[in-house]
């Protein structure tokens, strides 16, 4: 990596490890997993199955999923890096769309729906693992960005938005399902070969640690959602702090967004 990356990456550890404070914040304002027999043994399940708790999953695999960018970002795999990416791209959406009832909206049918389906065991029968798995019948991706667009963006442009949803989809799913355009980007050099072993040294790199500020940058955002969902104040002004501190570490990066530490957030109500 270029010095310039090396940079960007000191600014993608810290949010790494803000992201991970935050997570363990929050873990502990919610009920506890408890065992749930599961064959000779028992699993770990969380028994209230709250919006809370599913938000606090949901965050988990925005530290995970971060950590694994950076990681296969070092290691220049940049497919696989690009797949994780689209991976971020729904959770993003997923923490919006759960968050909503708690900060903007009440739970819809389409939340039961979506919860019921997040909930549902992956073994209807325990001890019959071969058996039939039963797919849950959970709300299509379009419909969570539909719903999320009109309670927590009504003023931008939907067919806009849209447009861009369906482009990200398009062009990072290329990457999960191993298209032939996308693979093709491993082909390059001089002789010109497949870079299998990793991309390190291809101008590839550069484009990739420029895409990945994105979803760490989304990743913080995420993070100040799930803490206002929790009704955390506290959390959530010390996360728009670090929020306004990455924008200014990232310079030409980060122009024309606005800052929101000074932002009072929009907190729901105590029952």
């Amino acid at each position: 990596m270029t010095s310039q990356a090396d940079e960007m990456r000191s600014l993608y550890l810290q949010t790494i490890t803000v992201l991970s404070n935050t997570f363990r914040r929050l873990e502990r304002q919610v009920p506890k997993p408890q065992q749930v027999p599961f064959r000779d043994g028992f699993v770990f399940r969380f028994i209230e199955q709250t919006l809370e708790q599913a938000l606090l999953l949901k965050l988990a695999r925005v530290v995970t999923g971060l950590r694994a960018v950076d990681v296969l970002l070092k290691a220049g795999l940049l497919q696989e890096m690009a797949a994780t990416c689209r991976m971020l791209d729904e959770i993003g959406e997923d923490i919006a769309f759960l968050a909503a009832p708690l900060t903007n909206d009440e739970i819809t049918e389409l939340h039961k729906r979506y919860l019921g389906g997040f909930w549902a065991e992956e073994f209807q029968a325990p001890d019959n693992t071969l058996a039939r798995h039963q797919k849950p019948d959970t709300p299509k991706r379009n419909k969570i960005q539909a719903y999320v667009q009109r309670v927590l963006n009504p003023d931008d442009n939907p067919s806009r938005i849209a447009d861009v949803n369906q482009a990200l989809s398009s062009t990072y799913s290329g990457y999960i399902h191993a298209s032939a355009p996308q693979v093709m980007d491993l082909y390059g050099g001089n002789p010109a070969h497949f870079h299998i072993e990793g991309m390190q040294g291809t101008p590839l790199m550069e484009d990739h640690v420029y895409d990945a500020w994105n979803y760490f940058y989304r990743g913080i955002g995420g993070g100040i959602v799930v803490s206002r969902a929790f009704g955390d104040s506290s959390l959530s002004k010390t996360l728009g702090e670090f929020h306004d501190k990455f924008l200014e570490q990232s310079g030409e990066r980060a122009n024309g967004l606005p800052r929101i530490a000074g932002a009072e957030p929009q907190l729901r109500q105590p029952a």
